[in-house]
């Protein structure tokens, strides 16, 4: 399983565009080799070097099996975004406050659908996920 953006490479810095000094719109995103028995996918945007611990720029799950493409600025259709650490259930792009930050986007192949409503955080999305991945992809 794999994905990629086209709007940056893998340990590059993402574009203004995407962050809190541009659009702050999410980039587009392509997933490839999705293995067979996938019945949804999910993906948790982070940054790990938060001064709290971590800080969660986007939830989606129940995001169909068969999409290879998240549009930028958009969620895909059907699936369901949850509750990042600003409280809001949408994408919001980086903005540290100082330093270097790294930024994780990791896609889950699922063999199942979630039932998990869009007030879910993290720890609900990964105890729900839990005995249910079946392959997983960063960028």
């Amino acid at each position: 399983m794999k994905i990629i953006s086209y709007a940056f490479k893998n340990n590059d810095a993402i574009p203004d565009k995407y962050t809190c000094h541009g659009d702050d719109i999410s980039p587009a995103l392509e997933i490839n080799d999705v293995p067979q028995g996938a019945k949804s996918l999910a993906l948790i945007v982070s940054d790990p070097d938060a001064s709290s611990g971590g800080f969660i720029h986007w939830l989606l799950w129940n995001i169909k099996p068969e999409t290879t493409v998240i549009e930028e600025g958009n969620a895909p259709e059907g699936s369901v975004q949850g509750e990042n650490s600003g409280k809001k259930n949408v994408y919001i792009g980086p903005c540290p406050p100082s330093g270097m930050h790294h930024y994780h986007f990791k896609i889950y192949a699922l063999d199942d659908i979630l039932n998990l409503t869009p007030d879910s955080k993290k720890d609900d999305l990964e105890k729900a996920m839990e005995y249910h991945v079946i392959d997983s992809a960063e960028i």
